[in-house]
């Protein structure tokens, strides 16, 4: 569907030069003289490169329609990571081009994402705000330190490290926000 350039908001998906590149910053500038024009940072699709476009606001582009689908992610293999669709209960792959490290690290086995598709095509997922993981190594507390201060270093079941409270020991099932990869809470199970 054609859309005006200034219309182009975060997260659309948009074809330009024949490929796929969804849009994460826009920039309206407005200079002194001359007409305005917007500045779009986006990142390609298929290969993850960053590129940055410059349209006037009158011009056109080709906005792809993109659909999030509830899934399940099911198991992972030397093939890629399997997922299935909660309503037509067909089954996907996405091989780990399609999956950063950074996500892949904190799937579990029937985990609910929402997967992102481009004309049927699994392109990216979208994982909880927040999972639960054991700490399966933790420092010692140092004498003296405080607990609303210092944080000590913990290893997680999945392999990610991250910074935690002194009290928090190996064994301890915590609570890690994905986006960035800290500690929340200690879990309530």
């Amino acid at each position: 569907m054609k859309i005006q350039a200034n219309t182009i908001r975060p997260g659309h998906v948009l074809e330009h030069e024949g490929k796929q590149w969804q849009v994460l910053k826009i920039q309206l500038i407005q200079p002194g003289k001359g007409g305005a024009f917007i500045q779009v940072e986006m990142r390609d699709v298929a290969s993850g490169n960053k590129t940055n476009e410059r349209w006037r606001t009158a011009d056109t582009v080709e906005k792809l329609d993109v659909r999030q689908v509830d899934c399940t992610y099911l198991f992972a293999d030397d093939s890629g990571f399997h997922f299935m669709d909660k309503e037509t209960f067909e089954q996907f792959m996405m091989t780990s081009d399609d999956i950063p490290q950074e996500q892949s690290a904190f799937l579990q086995d029937g985990m609910e994402v929402v997967v992102d598709t481009i004309e049927g095509k699994p392109v990216s997922i979208n994982l909880p705000s927040t999972v639960v993981l054991e700490v399966v190594e933790a420092d010692a507390v140092v004498k003296g330190q405080t607990a609303s201060s210092s944080y000590k270093p913990g290893l997680l079941s999945n392999g990610l490290k991250v910074m935690i409270p002194p009290f928090i020991e190996a064994g301890t099932r915590i609570v890690v926000n994905t986006s960035d990869v800290s500690y929340v809470e200690r879990a309530k199970d």
